[in-house]
């Protein structure tokens, strides 16, 4: 629930929060989406309140997560694939001791802001607006040489409940944005970051990422995701927080749409004009025998699966 101010947007997702760590753009309300969001769908919906009760329980469950890094702040688990499956599950968890959850919640939103700190950003930007707490958006971004670069088309949905935040998105569809030839279209799942207040100037944030990256990826790439790359993005992603604030207090310091939802302008548009994106309708790229060599020096700014919801 937005409480904090008056004139915020209040979300009453219905779920009381646990112990880990029509709306008002006047627009209909969108059938809601109550199977499991880790379980490939045939329908394009907008999750409801079970969906974001079953991430939260992903976000907690230990069972078939083998842990890859373990430090007193950060750790970082992975389930492989299934065999003659290309699905990679990745699941990290910070502890920021010095960030509020409301502010980590607003730079997760903040485009703008994502375009000076995010270096494998290639575009990022919302296309449409679905719900009032529910659009569709376009991601795309470096990967670490030799691997093709990816993008992805998602809906992407959020709540806010007394004591977290939740965004989390999967893979749709839309008829202006088809896949480049230039670059690998990968296919969400279920994605998303759960953030737990601990405090006012405290949370633990949780990244899921259940995802088809379409491609063979080499061994050394799926180790070094969990080992080292997702490590550093979280402790950038903690530094960039820190800095936030004040960026902000320079940049439409009052513009926060997510916050806000009378101060979002992009154009509507109809669930109907979306459908599934289904990884095996995309082209599959063999990048298993792509050697580690050459794979680019700074790999603090390096990522397999992209950190954007």
């Amino acid at each position: 629930v937005f409480e904090r101010e008056a004139g915020r947007l209040q979300l009453r997702g219905g779920v009381k929060p646990d112990r880990f760590g029509g709306d008002s753009t006047g627009q209909r309300a969108l059938p809601p989406c109550s199977a499991p969001m880790s379980v490939e769908r045939d329908t394009v919906l907008i999750p409801d309140d079970l969906a974001f009760a079953s991430f939260r329980e992903l976000c907690e469950s230990a069972h078939g997560w083998q842990q890859k890094y373990n430090k007193p702040e950060i750790g970082v688990w992975v389930q492989a694939a299934a065999e003659g499956k290309a699905v990679h599950r990745i699941k990290c968890r910070i502890e920021l001791k010095d960030v509020s959850a409301g502010t980590v919640y607003d730079v997760l939103h903040d485009n703008e802001y994502r375009r000076k700190w995010d270096k494998q950003v290639i575009k990022t930007y919302d296309i449409a607006r679905l719900t009032v707490n529910a659009d569709v958006g376009y991601y795309s971004w470096k990967c670490p040489s030799p691997l093709k670069d990816r993008d992805v088309v998602t809906l992407r949905s959020w709540l806010v409940t007394d004591k977290d935040y939740m965004i989390i998105n999967y893979s749709v569809k839309h008829p202006k944005y088809p896949p480049q030839k230039d670059l690998v279209r990968a296919v969400s799942i279920l994605t998303g970051y759960r953030v737990q207040s601990t405090g006012s100037k405290s949370c633990n944030l949780v990244y899921m990422a259940e995802a088809d990256p379409k491609g063979s990826l080499p061994k050394w790439v799926v180790n070094k995701a969990s080992q080292y790359l997702a490590p550093n993005v979280l402790k950038r992603l903690h530094k960039v927080c820190l800095k936030y604030p004040e960026w902000k207090e320079k940049n439409r310091p009052d513009f926060k749409p997510w916050l806000y939802p009378e101060q979002n302008i992009l154009p509507t548009m109809n669930l109907s004009e979306l459908s599934i994106q289904h990884a095996d309708s995309l082209e599959n790229i063999d990048e298993s025998s792509l050697s580690e060599e050459n794979n680019g020096s700074d790999e603090e700014e390096c990522r397999t699966k992209g950190l954007k919801v």
